[in-house]
């Protein structure tokens, strides 16, 4: 009788844990930001940078990734070094990711590096939802229905070397998208602010686009430099 119920209580036990590891995958993360980057930014600091093999980048904005993040503005990272990133996963995708995310990063080479330190840091938390292929189709795809800077033209923002007030920058965005972004700003090689990254915020099952549950702190003035590329 003893050891049906110490079976009985174990059995409990494994019920209990196998139940607080689902939860616990299905809470791995929030939500995503979609980070696009400007190459015109990117280039003109100290660093400087070098382009790819396959040439110079289109002047416009470029991924630089898709990142779970948890609403109280922390992050997972590196969450599973039993899968790594492999460049036969996408090989299907390879011309639009050197297209639309493109590495500028010294030395240059064909973006594999940068994807797959995208992969193994941000893409590797998303498993529970995403795998290898889907992360970056996803990804891709998310990119093709806001054209940043078409919808910072049609305001009459430009990357002509103006400055622009962060505000009409947030507005344009969210007249094309619906969706609040958050900007980042970072400095060109004379220490003036300009226009860098634009974040916005996806559901965590990568499908569609939300306002953002959490936004860093502002690392932009009141108005920034929209810099040529």
């Amino acid at each position: 009788m003893k050891m049906q119920s110490n079976n009985h209580f174990l059995l409990i036990k494994l019920l209990t844990l196998h139940y607080l590891l689902v939860l616990s995958a299905s809470q791995d993360f929030d939500f995503f930001y979609l980070v696009q980057q400007w190459p015109g930014s990117y280039c003109d600091t100290n660093s400087s940078c070098c382009y790819p093999t396959t040439g110079k980048p289109k002047a416009e904005f470029g991924i630089h990734g898709l990142w779970p993040n948890w609403n109280n503005g922390s992050y997972p990272s590196d969450c599973d070094s039993s899968n790594p990133f492999d460049a036969s996963e996408i090989s299907d995708l390879m011309s639009q990711m050197e297209s639309e995310w493109p590495t500028l990063s010294c030395p240059s080479n064909d973006g594999l590096k940068f994807w797959g330190h995208e992969w193994n840091k941000h893409g590797t938390c998303s498993e529970s939802v995403l795998d290898q292929h889907e992360y970056f189709s996803t990804t891709l795809n998310l990119k093709t229905e806001i054209n940043l800077l078409g919808a910072l033209e049609d305001a009459g923002i430009h990357p002509n070397g103006s400055e622009y007030s962060l505000t009409s920058i947030r507005d344009a965005i969210k007249v094309a998208s619906g969706y609040t972004p958050y900007i980042e700003c970072n400095k060109d090689s004379s220490g003036n602010s300009q226009l860098y990254q634009i974040y916005l915020c996806v559901d965590s099952l990568g499908s569609c686009f939300i306002e953002c549950p959490f936004v860093p702190g502002e690392r932009c003035g009141a108005s920034t430099k929209f810099p040529s590329f």
